[in-house]
């Protein structure tokens, strides 16, 4: 392609349609022409794509400049629109769309990314690629079952699932692909897959309360999202917004699928479950003050709100309706919005480099414009769509993420021509703009046109099963004037058995949308996470009170007071870097800036009475045939007492009895070494089940803590069980539902049972 100067693409600038159409602190989308500061993208046509952004130097991936179209793309549905640019764009999309179909008819993940990714490929099947690459949706979703029949989680901190737990995602994209396809052998082959998965997952990861366990869907890196301190176990005891919406969704598609084969009991008790989720989200997440939920709860035996906003588990649950129309309309007001767009999370941890962290990622921009038109948010709309149009343009490419700073690509880790980034893009002109949606009982039709791109758009050559449509959405709002197929009125909904060559026409009532308003902000990073410990201080002693009656904390750095926590609740407020802990409890220290905005609390310290139990017939030496990395020298240390359990899949039932000193709840844990894999990919959590006097009570998680780390001991997940004051025998045992997703190596050290009153 010939060299554009920047003085040729002032002219075309110039020339380009001169309606602003998105203005920020950072960039302008005005017309055919995107800038930001002295940089400057354009669509000469609508096969190429010039920019002069100059990347950060010497950065480890490349930034192309320039997109000329490679590909044949006359199959798929053309897109004509007066602005230049976005059909551009588009037209990009399409172009890397076909780079992604690999040879065997699987999607990549992204330039830099091979194969297939279970939550990569279901949140791009649910954008777009379900209608443009059906065949390979279907076969990439394949692709994520186990020989055993259920959904495969492949990524995760610590050993995947259950530590990471948004496998249920392909159940949302495998419905997806049955609305579009209308095959009921599809539906078929998913319904047994979806059941077994979710009912692992509902003696795994549900939980009593009614929210799920494990980490926030797709962030899946655990020092990107949570402090320090928290360790993979401390990660499948929270329970997250965005993958509590996806369990809920997953549910409520299952109840769907019940009914349409005929299993109408089963669909009741779906819907049953798929509500209780849905009314824990609402009831424990909800912060009426924020106006949005809060991101998920952590801590050890008291779980507190992380208050941060999530815009991805925002966005689903408008999506999914678990919001209701206040609410969603609320959230979009409410959720921050940077000069780059909203940020993955909000606010940014400080000392953590960009990635998930100060990020924004195209294709959650894409859920946050859907919602945002679901919600009737004309602005937020607006904007989100150019946080994914500036970036496409001015990169020339689907890039996977940016930093939130300054919108540039120097973060962790990037890809180009990444699949749920030009997925998302797609979305971007068929769901909002066309206002496309699948339905079981036809293609359904509810566009979104904000007033500054109102114009007469035509999609041309879209394939809906048997029929082919060309579509014109004329004019600007949310109400449909006038729907005409083939120059008769008719319902916004084509019938399943359309076939043959139609024209959809529809005129919008150019209607003004009720301004709802946006949340614009600077991008903030939340102060440091206080260090905090327990110690004795002989002044505070007196009848009652703990050992270790003492807490304190390190000094923070421009912190204007910490707020201290016992048990889970706000007690008081000071400003001095030490409380007396003389009430029993689990306590944690906030650090607050002088501006409002709140660190992480601090690792729980707990001086509640607690009891340890060394298990029976304890071993010095590992022999399982499981184990997948032996210590340099072959030898174990760390433990307590005279040696440790070697549990496997194979391993007999581990009992003891303990005496419970009084009435109340416990929380029960073990103390363990896993060193079968690194701390931040592989499959191999050690999973088992713990019961209490012959009843069952939950599961105790065991995730990897580094390769060959078999002297790095720490504490499992736990379950919190009401006791009575006297003996009970405590039983772990293995059985069918514990298994991993490794299959094999399912292996841990167990040296003790930690049993600690919390109240």
């Amino acid at each position: 392609m010939r060299q554009i100067t920047a003085a040729a693409l002032a002219a075309m600038a110039l020339a380009a349609n001169a309606q602003e159409i998105v203005r920020t602190d950072a960039y302008i989308w005005h017309g055919d022409t995107i800038t930001q500061g002295e940089y400057m993208a354009t669509a000469p046509d609508a096969y190429n794509i010039v920019s002069t952004y100059s990347a950060q130097p010497h950065y480890k991936f490349p930034i192309e400049r320039t997109w000329s179209l490679k590909n044949d793309i006359s199959k798929y549905p053309r897109l004509n629109t007066p602005n230049t640019l976005h059909r551009a764009i588009y037209n990009m999309a399409l172009d890397e769309m076909v780079n992604a179909v690999e040879p065997d008819t699987t999607l990549r993940t992204g330039k830099e990314w091979g194969g297939v990714w279970t939550r990569d490929v279901s949140y791009s099947i649910l954008l777009s690629m379900a209608a443009m690459q059906p065949e390979a949706s279907r076969i990439s979703l394949m692709k994520k079952v186990t020989p055993g029949g259920v959904i495969i989680q492949d990524t995760g901190s610590g050993g995947a699932w259950p530590i990471s737990s948004d496998r249920e995602i392909w159940t949302i994209a495998a419905y997806e692909l049955y609305k579009v396809t209308g095959d009921r052998q599809w539906l078929q082959y998913i319904y047994p897959i979806i059941k077994k998965s979710l009912y692992d997952d509902s003696l795994t990861v549900a939980t009593a309360d009614g929210l799920v366990k494990g980490e926030t869907s797709f962030i899946d890196w655990r020092e990107q999202s949570h402090p320090r301190w928290m360790q993979t176990a401390d990660i499948y005891n929270s329970e997250t917004l965005s993958t509590s919406v996806v369990h809920a969704q997953a549910l409520h598609i299952l109840a769907e699928i019940s009914r349409e084969l005929g299993e109408t009991a089963d669909a009741e008790k779906y819907e049953r479950q798929s509500q209780t989720v849905v009314d824990a989200i609402n009831r424990m997440l909800w912060m009426p003050e924020k106006g949005y939920y809060a991101m998920y709860r952590y801590g050890r035996d008291n779980l507190i709100l992380n208050p941060r906003a999530e815009t991805l588990g925002e966005s689903l649950a408008i999506l999914y309706g678990i919001a209701d129309e206040e609410r969603a309309r609320t959230i979009t007001a409410s959720n921050p919005t940077t000069p780059f767009g909203s940020a993955i999370f909000f606010p940014q941890i400080a000392d953590i480099p960009s990635y998930h962290n100060n990020a924004l990622w195209p294709w959650v921009s894409s859920y946050w414009a859907m919602a945002n038109a679901k919600a009737g948010n004309e602005q937020g709309t607006l904007e989100a769509i150019g946080a994914i149009f500036r970036p496409a343009a001015l990169f020339a490419t689907n890039k996977e993420n940016f930093n939130l700073d300054n919108g540039d690509i120097a973060t962790e880790l990037n890809s180009s021509n990444m699949l749920w980034c030009l997925a998302g893009n797609i979305a971007m002109t068929q769901r909002i703009l066309f206002g496309i949606e699948y339905c079981t009982d036809g293609l359904a039709f509810a566009p979104f046109v904000p007033k500054a791109l109102a114009a007469d758009r035509t999609l041309e050559n879209y394939r809906y099963r048997n029929a082919i449509l060309d579509i014109t959405v004329r004019g600007h709002g949310n109400r449909i004037a006038s729907f005409k197929l083939n120059g008769r009125e008719h319902a916004p909904l084509l019938p399943t058995d359309i076939s043959g060559h139609n024209s959809v026409e529809i005129v919008m009532a150019d209607n003004e949308i009720a301004p709802i308003g946006i949340n614009r902000t600077a991008n903030v990073k939340a102060p440091l996470t206080p260090i905090a410990w327990l110690s004795n201080n002989p002044a505070l002693d007196a009848p009652g009170v703990p050992a270790n009656n003492l807490l304190q904390w390190n000094p923070i750095e421009y912190i204007g007071a910490y707020a201290v926590l016992r048990n889970g609740q706000r007690i008081d407020t000071v400003r001095t870097t030490s409380y007396p802990a003389v009430v029993p409890g689990e306590y944690q220290v906030i650090g607050i800036s002088g501006d409002g905005v709140e660190s992480f609390a601090s690792e729980p310290r707990s001086n509640m009475p607690e009891v340890l139990v060394e298990f029976p017939a304890a071993a010095t030496t590992m022999i399982s045939p499981e184990i997948s990395y032996t210590a340099a020298d072959g030898t174990v240390n760390g433990f307590n007492g005279n040696g440790f359990v070697e549990i496997d899949r194979r391993s007999a039932p581990i009992t003891v009895e303990a005496d419970i000193p009084a009435t109340g709840v416990y929380s029960i844990s073990l103390r363990y070494a896993n060193g079968n894999g690194p701390v931040n990919t592989e499959n191999k959590a050690a999973i088992r089940t713990l019961c209490v006097d012959g009843d069952r009570k939950g599961v105790l998680v065991m995730p990897q803590r580094g390769v060959a780390n078999w002297d790095d001991w720490g504490i499992s997940s736990t379950v919190q069980v009401m006791l009575t004051k006297g003996k009970h025998r405590f039983t772990v045992d293995f059985r069918p539902e514990n298994t991993n997703m490794n299959g094999n190596t399912n292996h841990a050290l167990v040296d003790c049972m930690v049993i600690r009153q919390i109240r």
